[in-house]
C-alpha cells in the first residue's frame, strides 16, 4: 500500500466553520484527519541519504513488529529570502521540490516495503517541527530519523540532537 499526501491548493476554498458549533476549531481539526489505517504509526524521516535510508530500514522493522502503519516524512526545502522594500522581515519562499515525487517513485519499486502499509507525506518548513508535527497529527508511537555526520552537524546542531530536546514523543536515532 503507497500514497502521498500533498498539501491543498491555496486557491480552494476551506471548509466553513458551523456557527452553531461549541468549538469554532472543529472544522479546522476535521479538516487535519487522517487514515486511520496511520494512527499510532511510526514517523520516519527520510531524504535519501544513507542515514536516512539505515532509518527507514529500522522503521520498516518496528512497524511490523507492531503491526502498524509508517509514516514516511520529506520535508522540502525552504529558502529565506531577503524583502528589499522598506525594514520587513525575511520571507520564506517554498522552492519546488521534485525530489519528493523521485522518492515516491524509488520508495514505490522498493521490495523491502512490501512488509507494512506506507504513506509519504510532503511537507516545507523546518525539519524537527515538520516531523513533530507529522507524529502529532498521527498521534505516532514513535519518530525514526537517521544521525547527521560531519562538520555541519557539529556546527549548528543535527536534526536529531535537536528533535529529541524538543519532541512530545520517543525520538529514535539511528546511527
Amino acid at each position: 500500500m503507497a500514497g502521498h499526501e500533498f498539501f491543498e491548493p491555496a486557491d480552494r476554498k476551506r471548509p466553513v466553520a458551523d456557527p452553531t458549533a461549541a468549538e469554532p476549531l472543529a472544522a479546522e481539526e476535521a479538516r487535519h484527519s487522517c487514515d486511520p489505517a496511520f494512527r499510532h504509526g511510526v514517523v520516519v524521516g527520510f531524504d535519501g541519504s544513507t542515514s536516512s535510508e539505515r532509518a527507514l530500514a529500522y522503521a520498516i522493522g518496528v512497524a511490523h513488529r507492531s503491526h502498524a502503519g509508517l509514516i514516511i516524512v520529506h520535508v522540502a526545502n525552504r529558502l529565506p529570502t531577503t524583502v528589499w522594500a522598506g525594514c520587513e522581515p525575511p520571507v520564506f519562499v517554498d522552492v519546488p521540490d521534485h525530489r519528493t515525487e523521485v522518492l515516491g517513485l524509488e520508495l514505490a519499486c522498493a521490495e523491502h516495503l512490501a512488509e507494512v502499509p506506507w504513506i509519504l507525506v510532503e511537507r516545507g518548513g523546518d525539519i524537527c517541527h515538520e516531523l513533530e508535527e507529522v507524529g502529532r497529527e498521527y498521534e505516532a508511537d514513535a519518530i525514526v530519523v537517521g544521525s547527521t555526520h560531519g562538520l555541519v552537524g557539529r556546527l549548528f546542531g543535527s536534526v536529531a540532537g535537536r528533535l529529541a530536546k524538543r519532541a512530545q514523543r520517543p525520538v529514535i536515532v539511528i546511527p
